[in-house]
């Protein structure tokens, strides 16, 4: 029987999924089947490097009532315009006025546009 405990929980993105997952795969030289699963999915979907600086650069932002959840949202889906990150956010009890949506757009545009 498994006696694990979950010590404290913390929103992640699928970029922070595949690098810790790599990390548990050099400590424990091999993952179990549901983490392998996992691993290839994200191989294949996953082409965003550096997604850290790209967190750090929404967190500076200081849009009023967006948490980590929603930045790690944004980052796995990487909206092009406005009206694809007023969408994304739909999905969550969340208001964030125009200003604050071109801010995030254009920060994750030239973002992108380094890459």
């Amino acid at each position: 029987m498994d006696t694990s405990e979950i010590l404290n929980e913390a929103p992640m993105s699928m970029v922070q999924l595949k690098e810790e997952l790599e990390r548990i795969k050099k400590r424990d030289k091999e993952l179990n089947f549901r983490a392998t699963k996992t691993e290839e999915y994200l191989s294949q979907v996953i082409t965003l490097k550096g997604a850290e600086g790209l967190f750090k650069k929404l967190v500076a932002l200081n849009v009023p009532r967006l948490k980590e959840q929603h930045i790690c949202k944004i980052i796995d889906v990487l909206p092009k315009t406005a009206d694809d990150l007023k969408v994304l956010l739909q999905g969550y009890t969340l208001t964030v006025n125009n200003q604050n949506l071109k801010k995030i757009i254009d920060a994750i545009n030239e973002f992108l546009a380094k890459q």
